[in-house]
């Protein structure tokens, strides 16, 4: 049976469903579907790559840090050590007051070595051979008599017996003389040995350019411009105790008559007051003359 409702009762019915229906409270949203594990793996998110840091570099060593590490090394008896540690310092470039310093170190510790048998990158140890002498086995390796006597403590240097070792040093000398500074830089292998002051000529009379020592001579005698000799141990003689010719080489005039020799006036050292050779104190120039062989190549500059 169908039941009929007045228009009166339907319109209140709708009312009521309207009351109820702001009366409920709002359904909560849907939870989010869970996304599967093996989604979640295959499919990570994206990550930046990482910037690798890039390494800092060591703080290097001042030169005031490697003259002390040297004065170190030299104390523990270690002088070959020592001198590449000041030769480290002087390639810093440090200030004049340490530089002075640090060459007045390196021309000891040099000569040290150079003197006893202390092993150095410039010595080998050479075998005596049947016939041989100081002198011969001075010249095969370019150094000096005095030198290898020295530095093998050779009290009777005439009498070598083949098979005896001898430590030869076999550096490569060469010497810069500054006018402008008179002074001369000894140097070993192109590495810093020692540095000398000297005297050079009066009204720039030094020649410039290049040379090499032709000739050296112990206890010279000095021939004036008047052709008078005068022999050594003259107080007249101007020579001092040692003389180095030196010969011209490559496109330098060929000037003669010049030399590096000592005197007997120090206060003359340091100053432009020769004839025009290059003159040093009569200790420097014996200990140059040790060190230099014939050959030696010579530079001299204004």
């Amino acid at each position: 049976m169908r039941i009929k409702h007045s228009p009166v009762v339907l319109v209140a019915m709708l009312m009521c469903q309207q009351v109820l229906a702001q009366a409920l409270p709002e359904a909560p949203p849907a939870p989010p579907m869970p996304v599967p594990v093996d989604a979640a793996v295959s499919n990570p998110p994206p990550v930046a790559p990482a910037v690798p840091a890039l390494p800092v570099p060591p703080a290097m060593p001042s030169a005031a840090q490697l003259a002390e590490e040297a004065e170190a090394l030299a104390k523990a008896n270690k002088p070959a050590d020592a001198r590449e540690k000041w030769l480290a310092a002087l390639a810093v470039n440090p200030d004049a007051g340490l530089r002075a310093k640090v060459e007045n170190r390196l021309g000891e510790i040099s000569l040290e070595l150079i003197r006893k048998p202390w092993p150095m990158p410039e010595k080998v140890d050479y075998v005596v051979q049947a016939g041989d002498s100081i002198r011969s086995i001075a010249n095969k390796h370019g150094t000096t008599v005095e030198m290898i006597v020295q530095a093998n403590e050779l009290k009777r240097p005439d009498i070598i017996n083949p098979g005896k070792r001898l430590r030869v040093f076999t550096g490569k000398m060469a010497m810069a003389v500054d006018k402008s500074e008179n002074d001369l830089l000894l140097t070993a292998n192109g590495r810093f040995f020692k540095r000398y002051r000297v005297g050079t000529g009066k009204y720039d009379r030094t020649p410039v350019g290049t040379f090499t020592v032709s000739d050296r001579i112990k206890e010279p005698v000095w021939w004036r411009d008047d052709g008078k000799t005068v022999p050594f141990g003259d107080k007249e003689n101007i020579l001092g105790t040692r003389w180095m010719t030196l010969k011209a080489a490559g496109d330098t005039p060929a000037v003669t008559g010049y030399g590096i020799h000592g005197t007997w006036e120090d206060n003359s050292i340091g100053k432009s007051e020769s004839a025009g050779c290059i003159r040093m104190k009569n200790t420097d120039v014996e200990e140059l003359f040790e060190l230099v062989p014939v050959g030696t190549a010579v530079t001299i500059e204004e």
